[in-house]
């Protein structure tokens, strides 16, 4: 499955964004998947992760009450909706899918088979 990340942008503190993740290749509701998020000099960090048919959810703490992910199969979409961002929310965002919902491997983040190109968020003080 290809997956291509898109939606980022720079915006203020306290603002919204809305990412998007399209798939494309194999059935996108065989997948579980996630958004992951890396800022430069840190580690890779879990977002948050999204059953197959969108039962399940579920958040790291820092994204805990402030963004929300859903999914619509029909589009082979996955969506991250981000509210009351912070500075240190300024990543490259990365939407994965995989087999497995919440594959965390020995970092405790997530893990995915599959994964696209990321889109820069950046949150301005």
């Amino acid at each position: 499955v290809q997956l291509q990340a898109s939606g980022g942008g720079l915006v203020q503190a306290g603002g919204s964004l809305r990412l998007s993740c399209a798939a494309s290749g194999r059935r996108f509701s065989d997948y579980a998947t996630g958004w992951f998020r890396q800022a430069p000099g840190k580690e890779r960090e879990s977002v948050a992760a999204i059953s197959w048919i969108g039962g399940d959810t579920h958040y790291a703490d820092s994204a805990k009450g402030r963004f929300t992910i859903s999914r619509d199969d029909a589009k082979n979409t996955v969506y991250l909706l981000m509210n009351s961002l912070k500075p240190e929310d300024t990543a490259v965002y990365y939407c994965g899918a995989d087999h497995q919902f919440l594959r965390v491997g020995v970092s405790g983040e997530y893990e995915f088979d599959y994964w696209g190109q990321g889109t820069q968020v950046t949150v301005s003080s």
